[in-house]
């Protein structure tokens, strides 16, 4: 049986993920990497890094992924899918080295079947 799991997604106390504006030179908008500070101190993210609990628990980060399903904003900034260029934060070398799925926004109509009914 397949498992979905939501992990290491950090968000702020009013409940957003990035700040605004998120652009290509910002891509976590205002807030910059504060959300992610606690994981960028770590030894799992820098040699220089810290042991202990938030270590511990990054080092948890990627195990057991097989793919990873993301929404269009974590996979580049506003109006990158206007871009033929755009690959992805980290073009051919993404940061996380598991298959992705964007789900674009707005999400296009269901394609028709013969027969006229949707899928």
């Amino acid at each position: 049986m397949s498992r979905t799991r939501v992990h290491n997604f950090a968000i702020s106390l009013d409940g957003f993920a990035t700040g605004e504006p998120q652009s290509l030179e910002a891509p976590f908008g205002h807030a910059g990497q504060r959300l992610h500070e606690w994981m960028i101190r770590t030894r799992f993210w820098s040699p220089e890094g810290t042991d202990g609990l938030d270590n511990a628990f990054a080092q948890q980060h990627s195990q057991g992924i097989g793919a990873e399903i993301m929404g269009a904003n974590k996979f580049g900034p506003p109006g990158w899918h206007e871009d033929p260029e755009w690959r992805g934060w980290g073009g051919g070398n993404p940061p996380l080295p598991t298959p992705r799925l964007v789900l674009p926004h707005p999400i296009p109509p269901p394609p028709g079947v013969e027969g006229g009914d949707p899928l």
